[in-house]
């Protein structure tokens, strides 16, 4: 399938630069994928599109500073050090980074950073992506909470500030590893949660640490020879039992966003159970891929030829979805991670 067919024209202004004041009060765009019928709606009136026994499943995985700055100390050129993971899970030092812009890195070199600190260039990996030591700093961890800057989308055309360390994070984030949010869960408030735990609705959570190839475009013609970049993922011995007593009360499974759809059906087993554990994935959904634990999509509106869109397009039809997004864009609907929201029934 040809990557061209999931483009679309997505007009700068309607790219949202900052989220709302208030998490709940997105837009809603409401798409029916069996008739394709649409609704608009509010991100706070999601409880009356949801039915009681519904089991919401979110990613609970926390963003952190990843990204830093450097200078080349022979020539004074500045870069930008942006930390993917660390190479032993836990370790502190040495860390997979993707570095720009790469063609000033030459072999092994050492560059300042700033404030303080040094990044030592041990290999390059190819495409940009280096193995680094991080020295001079003390615990990395630490440093990256005190000087590090939040790993904003480039499409967002400013510099990360203080309001972005709590606003580009889930009410749900627990667990530190993602470079980016796993944005649908951006839009919940205390008082929607509530709302929704009066209306009988469960909440269970997975973990999948977002890489930054899950928001990258996709750069082959076929979408068949792309290849999706490594992430960790966990999925609890309580959301499998959650998943089976809400299908026991013919509850839908609603994944609050593509990273809980990729956790979900990565962990389904051959007798279509799912499997509890800690594990990487590969995944890449694309139409023709068969959901098995998935009923109901909220989640976000994506860049054109994204792995994001043709998941979405694989769950309610690729000419369905976009045509969903060209009514969206008419309507004026914000796009992208700190945008409004789509829920597909």
């Amino acid at each position: 399938m040809k990557t061209s067919l999931f483009d679309y024209r997505l007009p700068p202004g309607l790219i949202a630069q900052r989220p709302l004041v208030k998490r709940d009060a997105s837009r809603m765009l409401v798409l029916d994928r069996k008739t394709g019928r649409v609704e608009h709606s509010w991100v706070r009136d999601l409880p009356k599109w949801l039915l009681p026994n519904d089991l919401m499943v979110v990613n609970q995985t926390k963003v952190f500073p990843a990204r830093l700055f450097a200078t080349k100390p022979e020539t004074g050129a500045k870069l930008e050090v942006f930390l993917l993971r660390p190479v032993i899970e836990k370790a502190d030092e040495e860390w997979e980074a993707l570095i720009s812009p790469a063609k000033r890195i030459k072999g092994s070199c050492v560059l300042q950073m700033e404030p303080k600190g040094e990044v030592a260039i041990l290999e390059s990996l190819g495409e940009g992506h280096f193995l680094v030591r991080i020295n001079r700093v003390g615990k990395v961890r630490k440093f990256l909470e005190q000087h590090g800057h939040m790993p904003l989308p480039p499409y967002i055309k400013r510099k990360d500030d203080s309001k972005d360390r709590a606003r580009y994070q889930t009410l749900f984030a627990k667990k530190e590893g993602s470079v980016a949010a796993p944005t649908a869960g951006l839009h919940f408030t205390k008082s929607l949660l509530a709302d929704l735990k009066r209306k009988g609705i469960k909440l269970t959570a997975v973990t999948l640490h977002v890489g930054l190839g899950t928001f990258l475009p996709v750069s082959s013609d076929d979408i068949e020879e792309h290849v999706m970049h490594p992430e960790r993922l966990e999925v609890p011995p309580a959301v499998v039992s959650s998943i089976s007593s809400a299908r026991k009360k013919n509850g839908r499974i609603v994944a609050i966003g593509t990273t809980v759809v990729r956790a979900l059906e990565s962990s389904v087993q051959g007798d279509g159970t799912l499997k509890a554990g800690v594990d990487e994935t590969r995944i890449f959904i694309h139409p023709g891929y068969s959901f098995k634990a998935v009923d109901v999509l909220f989640t976000n509106f994506h860049q054109p030829q994204s792995t994001l869109l043709m998941l979405v397009s694989a769950f309610a039809g690729r000419e369905r979805v976009l045509a969903a997004y060209d009514e969206a864009m008419r309507a004026g609907y914000r796009f992208l991670s700190y945008g409004d929201a789509m829920l597909i029934l």
